[in-house]
């Protein structure tokens, strides 16, 4: 099976930062898009940033300038390096990965369990 797990999720002041990262394991044949969504208190879960296994990047206009999407492709991991955090940045934070397994054709959607992030004087 193939799991993604988050760390590095917290409380921080505005104005601090924090470093998330996502793991996947399992029996992984190739990993596509890796990414980042959040969801507040009240809201839908939306896209944060995402990076393709070439490297291109996609951000969320409220977090561009902010935060940076990276990856180590040989460690199966991604990151997320968020700076000049704002109270209205605090959510759960998910891990996400298109992953094609070991003895599949075809990429299926995983994600993690949630990281919260919390940003508040």
């Amino acid at each position: 099976q193939v799991q993604l797990m988050e760390s590095g999720g917290g409380l921080v002041q505005p104005g601090g930062s924090l470093r998330l990262s996502c793991a996947a394991s399992g029996r992984i044949f190739k990993i596509y898009d890796m990414g980042w969504y959040r969801q507040g208190p009240g809201n839908e879960r939306a896209l944060v940033a995402s990076i393709s296994s070439g490297i291109s990047t996609n951000y969320a206009d409220s977090v561009k300038d902010r935060f940076t999407i990276s990856r180590d492709n040989d460690k199966n991991m991604v990151f997320l390096q968020m700076n000049s955090l704002k109270p209205e940045d605090t959510a759960v934070y998910y891990c996400n990965a298109q992953i094609i397994r070991y003895g599949h054709g075809i990429s299926q959607n995983y994600w993690g369990q949630g990281t919260q992030v919390t940003v508040s004087s």
